[in-house]
């Protein structure tokens, strides 16, 4: 009786130790991960929680950047007319070929709410010799446009106007219009494709009530990147000067009402702006807290 009490007891024992193996293995399993850095960043920007990075205050103004938008890393464009280096009438037919990304459609981020959101969603931006960019909803419409030769910018865009900046997502050209008289541009007839180039983007126009506690500054970079020890974009606002050395897209907080004056330079690792015709360019906006 007492070998067999004895026994038990041991079997017992043996079972809860068991039993707490399991659960410490259990556990472990559960709370490892094992994803890797790169796509736990990628998870994290899908859901709108993205990385945490520090950001710059000059002057009373904030300047961070963010990258927890979603992604459309198989997104492309491509644009058939027009053709690059042709000459074509006026208004000029453009046609685009998209895969991928669905125009119109509303881009499911915070900053949707959070930021300036266009209410017809996602588009195409469109600059014509780095003036304001047009925002494209189809993939073919018609453009008046003035005789002479002109740059051509396309890229997509989420619907709160943050670019998608890698190789598929945009197209660079140059195009005649005519006939006709052109007024003299050394700007454009110059302009080369294959250069390092900046184009301005956002912030455009006016900003009011919340649009206007968190501006999102954004711009596009054609051959050429940007790091703490190369080229950066040297952005000053209101006379407050910031240096940033990611391409990505900037949260600015603390403009005051009235009108905001943005001046962005291409420059080199000393700071000297890079020669282009589009380089260096300043735009106002108004703000009404």
């Amino acid at each position: 009786m007492m070998l067999h009490r004895a026994s038990l007891g041991g079997s017992l024992a043996l079972g809860v130790l068991l039993l707490l193996s399991n659960c410490s293995t259990s556990q472990q399993a559960e709370t490892t991960d094992t994803t890797s850095p790169g796509d736990r960043s990628t998870a994290l920007g899908a859901q709108g929680g993205g990385t945490t990075m520090s950001g710059q205050t000059v002057g009373g103004i904030t300047l961070t950047p963010f990258n927890d938008s979603p992604k459309f890393p198989t997104a492309a464009m491509r644009l058939n007319s027009p053709v690059q280096g042709s000459t074509v009438p006026s208004p000029v037919a453009f046609s685009y070929e998209l895969s991928n990304f669905q125009l119109t459609k509303m881009t499911g981020s915070e900053h949707a709410t959070m930021m300036a959101n266009s209410m017809k969603g996602q588009h195409i931006h469109l600059i014509i010799d780095d003036k304001p960019y047009i925002a494209e909803y189809e993939t073919k419409f018609s453009q008046p446009m003035d005789p002479g030769k002109h740059v051509i910018l396309s890229f997509l865009s989420r619907s709160y106007h943050e670019s998608l900046k890698h190789k598929g997502a945009y197209d660079l050209r140059t195009i005649t219009v005519g006939p006709g008289a052109a007024q003299p541009d050394s700007a454009t007839a110059n302009f080369d494709v294959n250069a390092p180039a900046l184009f301005y983007s956002r912030p455009k126009d006016a900003y009011k009530g919340n649009d206007a506690k968190k501006i999102m500054l954004d711009f596009y970079l054609v051959n050429t990147t940007l790091a703490p020890d190369g080229n950066k974009v040297r952005a000053t606002i209101n006379g407050s000067e910031f240096m940033l050395d990611q391409w990505l897209p900037y949260q600015m907080e603390g403009l005051p009402a009235g009108q905001a004056t943005i001046k962005l330079e291409l420059v080199d690792s000393s700071g000297k702006l890079i020669p282009g015709p589009y380089n260096s360019v300043t735009r106002t906006i108004s703000v009404e807290p």
